[in-house]
């Protein structure tokens, strides 16, 4: 795996303030999840609904209890719009995701997530759950977790477990379970799986919350008057399987007109020496 660069603390300074990069990574390290209020702009916020309200207004919910049953759901974002581009490419979330995963990342999946009033609270889960290596490990994943609208304790703010990253592989109560992915589960129980140690997500649009790929989390119940909308860039090591098959999501013809970054996260890149090559030759090559 290549060894990213340590971001420039300057570039960084308006998110980070003066403390340095390396204890920011530790607190990551230790707690398996960092927040940073306000890190959009109101212009980049409403650059970004604007682009998924034709999307949002198709008012397709979920098929099963982990996407939600009164939740919309907008995936291959990246084919959409180019300000998803500019989200999944962010400095601040990119220099965490580099650092913990190497220069050569990918980007797993990017996707919206609309929880509507009445939603109930997600099953427990972590997003790299799917490489089925044995827990306690390194993650194999960062997931960015973007607050379009205000993240409240009432709109199904994500719950989160500080420090379960590090935990073994037992499952938990309130834990997703293949019935959860079928079309007839039931929901949880008001108050089942409930931790109390569990931290909920608040803060304010524009927002960001970085966890790692082992960190258990959950959507939490949207007992609002409003819909809860974040965005969900999730990143993978270079050598790994990603959960969307990006370069079919984004092909060639759409992501010519991306920037650079944007194609190398989503595959049209090479993992060195020479793996993600086609017919022998780089992938970048299909987008001349």
């Amino acid at each position: 795996m290549e060894t990213a660069a340590a971001p420039s603390q300057a570039d960084l300074t308006a998110w980070l303030g003066a403390r340095p990069f390396d204890d920011w990574r530790a607190q990551f390290d230790r707690d398996g999840f960092l927040m940073f209020k306000n890190v959009l702009s109101a212009q980049q916020l409403a650059d970004i609904r604007a682009a998924l309200a034709p999307h949002l207004e198709q008012d397709i919910t979920g098929r099963n209890e982990f996407e939600g049953r009164k939740s919309n759901r907008v995936y291959a974002l990246l084919a959409k719009s180019p300000v998803f581009a500019d989200l999944a490419t962010h400095p601040l979330a990119l220099s965490f995701v580099e650092a913990d995963l190497g220069a050569d990342c990918l980007l797993s999946a990017c996707l919206a997530i609309n929880l509507h009033p009445g939603e109930t609270a997600q099953p427990w889960h972590f997003d790299d759950s799917h490489y089925q290596w044995p827990r306690p490990r390194p993650s194999l994943g960062v997931s960015a977790f973007w607050a379009i609208d205000p993240m409240t304790t009432t709109n199904g703010a994500t719950e989160i477990l500080p420090g379960s990253h590090l935990w073994t592989d037992d499952l938990i109560p309130g834990a997703a379970v293949e019935k959860d992915f079928a079309q007839g589960g039931a929901a949880l129980a008001e108050g089942e799986g409930d931790h109390e140690d569990a931290v909920k997500a608040v803060m304010p649009a524009g927002s960001l919350m970085l966890a790692k790929g082992s960190l258990w989390h959950r959507g939490g119940a949207n007992r609002s008057d409003t819909p809860r909308l974040i965005i969900t860039p999730q990143y993978c090591p270079g050598w790994t399987r990603q959960l969307e098959n990006m370069v079919l999501a984004v092909p060639p013809d759409v992501a010519k007109d991306l920037p650079e970054r944007a194609q190398q996260l989503l595959g049209y890149s090479i993992h060195p020496p020479f793996m993600g090559y086609v017919n022998g030759r780089h992938p970048k090559r299909l987008m001349e």
